[in-house]
């Protein structure tokens, strides 16, 4: 969005140089990237950049209140309630949609919100992969906080490995090596050097954890969750009672704990009041439908990866749902056309990924991630026709404050 450095790239995109990002990508993890890598990254300047970490300190104040927990109980499905000390929620991440303003200002509207891991590992890598489709100015960074790549990387091993051995220190997941974020995992294995593992490969004993590799049980000190216990509802019943093994692993510690995942959530979203988040109401809560119910997304509280939403709700859709208190009507918010590309230019979406160590006040921003779309749904699984779509990260402009 910085309009003299966006036409430099475009003018300079050289298509080999980025096709030969996607061979080496493929030479370094074959078989692992399973979504679309868009043409270019995002170059974003300071006034934009500092919108989005206004609206995210004001939502980080809800999150550290004293009277957070109690509030948020009810967030947690009782099928999935985990015991064990949560701690602070050691990984948060911000969407925000690049939308305008009534002045025609761009303007970052929140989207959804996560007390849960992202692309961590596989975006650092990104950003480097990007240096070779074309020029990117040196006084642009995708790092936040005074972070740059050695130092998040060490970050990453404080939080996620911290003083444990790392070989009893796992990335969680259910059939990793299916999923579409698999190159996350692989880059964390190598860059940590911890196992990924999968839930069937868990075993448990009087609240003890272990994973079995070729037939020999390996203690589990530390739990690096990358498990959407949404998706584990969705298993066979034999893999939903090894779920039932982590409910009772009291000698476990988690990164982050599972329970953060529903507090910091879409069930967050009608309590936040703020110019950046569109409003949002429950379902259950709403006495009349609204006459312009065509501006509103319908959301289920419990889905991922943009899952069950109605983008365009008719009132037979409301009264159609069993649940309501499970579900939530979002104000819709226009995306602008912000990135020009040879063709029709793309939408833009923004996610801040914020930090919080246990020495640390408050949690801090980071690195990002970035999505460009041509439809109606931003994200790597949408519009998969189209060129300079697809997962991207943002470089921003340097500032004193942030960067």
């Amino acid at each position: 969005m910085i309009e003299s450095l966006r036409h430099s790239y475009n003018q300079s995109f050289d298509p080999d140089r980025y096709q030969s990002m996607l061979e080496r990508i493929e030479q370094e993890y074959p078989g692992q990237l399973d979504f679309r890598i868009a043409e270019t990254p995002v170059f974003v300047d300071h006034r934009f950049t500092q919108q989005m970490i206004d609206a995210c300190n004001y939502i980080v104040e809800k999150i550290a209140a004293p009277d957070f927990l109690e509030r948020t109980q009810s967030s947690i499905p009782d099928q999935w309630k985990i015991g064990g000390k949560e701690g602070k929620p050691t990984f948060l991440a911000f969407d925000f949609g690049v939308c305008t303003d009534e002045n025609g200002a761009l303007s970052p509207q929140l989207i959804e919100l996560q007390g849960f891991p992202s692309l961590f590992a596989y975006q650092a890598k990104l950003a480097e992969w990007y240096q070779m489709t074309g020029p990117i100015d040196e006084k642009l960074s995708p790092y936040a906080s005074g972070l740059n790549e050695h130092s998040y990387q060490q970050l990453l091993q404080k939080l996620i490995v911290g003083s444990q051995d790392p070989r009893e220190v796992v990335l969680l997941e259910i059939h990793p090596a299916q999923q579409k974020t698999r190159i996350d995992f692989a880059i964390t294995r190598t860059l940590l050097d911890i196992p990924v593992v999968c839930l069937t490969e868990i075993r448990g004993e009087n609240g003890k954890l272990f994973y079995e590799r070729n037939g020999t049980l390996h203690p589990i000190k530390k739990i690096y969750n990358r498990i959407i216990f949404d998706e584990l509802d969705q298993q066979t019943e034999d893999v939903k009672r090894l779920g039932e093994l982590l409910k009772g692993a009291v000698e476990v510690e988690w990164c982050p704990h599972p329970n953060w995942f529903y507090r910091v959530s879409k069930f967050l979203l009608p309590f936040l009041h703020h110019p950046n988040v569109p409003p949002t109401y429950f379902l259950d809560q709403i006495k009349q439908i609204p006459t312009d119910l065509s501006q509103y997304v319908l959301k289920p509280l419990f889905s991922f990866a943009g899952q069950g939403v109605i983008i365009d709700p008719t009132p037979e859709d409301l009264t159609k749902i069993t649940d309501p208190e499970h579900w939530i009507l979002q104000r819709k918010v226009a995306y602008a056309p912000v990135i020009p590309t040879p063709d029709d230019p793309a939408k833009l979406e923004i996610r801040l990924f914020y930090f919080w160590p246990d020495d640390a006040e408050r949690p801090f921003p980071t690195l990002n991630l970035a999505r460009l779309s041509k439809g109606k749904m931003v994200g790597t699984r949408y519009n998969k026709d189209r060129t300079w779509v697809g997962g991207s990260i943002c470089f921003f402009e340097s500032s004193s404050h942030l960067l």
